[in-house]
């Protein structure tokens, strides 16, 4: 009986943990569409990456592009331009002013800092939906 108990309790542990428990992440309205981008910061379309305060989009990636932002040249950030309180349509992508990502749907106000991908005056909405960023030497690395 004591194995069968202890078998039951391992495996409840196991299924328990997850890799992230917080309930805003689990947003109705984005796919988690796979990223894997390397971008070279010695290439010119990537140059105000050097620099921090500056950001780039990447049109192309993501769901409905990548807005990379720099911190203070160790920290990066990498947020998807989809606005994460709707599903993905025509006026979902944001446009970035950095520091802010302003969503251009209807009349809502849904405005997000690049900084940490957090809403600007509602914290009970969904936050942009943030890709993992390494930089090695002149490399940054961009995945989820």
């Amino acid at each position: 009986m004591k194995p069968l108990f202890f078998s039951i309790l391992i495996v409840g542990l196991l299924y328990s943990c997850g890799k992230d428990d917080d309930p805003r992440n689990d947003n109705p309205n984005l796919t988690d569409p796979i990223v894997n981008i390397s971008l070279n910061l010695n290439l010119p379309q990537y140059d105000p990456l050097k620099f921090p305060g500056n950001s780039v989009i990447l049109s192309s990636e993501g769901i409905r592009g990548i807005v990379v932002y720099n911190v203070n040249n160790d920290l990066y950030t990498a947020l998807e331009l989809s606005d994460p309180n709707h599903p993905p349509n025509d006026c979902s992508r944001m446009t970035v002013a950095a520091p802010i990502a302003t969503c251009p749907c209807g009349s809502d106000t849904n405005e997000y800092f690049i900084t940490d991908g957090q809403h600007t005056t509602d914290n009970n909405l969904y936050p942009m939906q943030a890709y993992r960023v390494t930089r090695t030497g002149d490399q940054i690395r961009i995945t989820n």
